[in-house]
């Protein structure tokens, strides 16, 4: 064996070990703002629904949860208070798709041990309503209008709820650190693309009305 091959070999064989003498690097996971990161093995980094989520998160999805049961309640509203295929159409599409959120919110907050949101909450006196949300009076001055005056009232009542989804995701993605797991992103990202596309369908059915 010639005396460069030999070096060779030696060096690769003194590499090799360092490599397996080297301590692993450690997984570092950031923790939620105002809470301390932890050192996480590989099978924990490797699993993205771990990934440590905010109060904002929470809140968001309580507080999104009471949003739409609303706006169930108002759709409910339609079919005996509407001569309009369009109207009810608008309703189903809305009730289909805001039902299916609220189970997807609710499934959300169950598999990380959060607590659940009464879906009567906002009905209680002095209530706190997420933006958006109609008052007491908005929703009986809704439940006495009939065809006409209640497509009118029903689609600009309707817009203004769905503005104030718009203002709720705005306020997750504003707020540090929150928004950032992508179940949650893409969920709100969702929310946010279809409420302004209702909100486009629903201000061109107005102006048509007003014509």
């Amino acid at each position: 064996m010639d005396r460069e091959r030999a070096v060779a070999i030696l060096l690769a064989l003194i590499w090799g070990a360092s490599c397996r003498a080297a301590p692993a690097v450690p997984i570092v996971q950031p923790g939620a703002p105002g809470e301390p990161s932890r050192v996480i093995d590989a099978r924990q980094a490797s699993d993205l629904s771990q990934i440590a989520y905010t109060a904002a998160e929470t809140r968001f999805m309580q507080g999104m949860i009471g949003h739409h049961e609303q706006a169930l309640e108002m759709t409910k509203l339609v079919p005996s208070r509407t001569s309009r295929a369009d109207m009810e159409l608008l309703a189903k599409r809305i009730e289909i798709s805001q039902a299916d959120e609220i189970e997807m919110m609710r499934d959300w907050l169950k598999s990380r041990g959060e607590a659940l949101p009464d879906p009567h909450a906002h009905h209680a006196p002095g209530a706190t309503l997420m933006p958006g949300m109609l008052t007491a009076s908005e929703m009986q001055q809704l439940s006495h209008a009939n065809e006409a005056e209640f497509d009118r009232l029903f689609l600009t009542l309707m817009i203004k709820h769905h503005e104030g989804a718009l203002v709720m995701v705005e306020e997750l993605f504003s707020t540090p650190g929150a928004g950032q797991q992508s179940d949650t992103f893409a969920f709100a990202s969702d929310v946010d693309a279809d409420q302004r596309t209702e909100i486009a369908r629903m201000s061109a059915m107005l102006r048509e009305d007003q014509k």
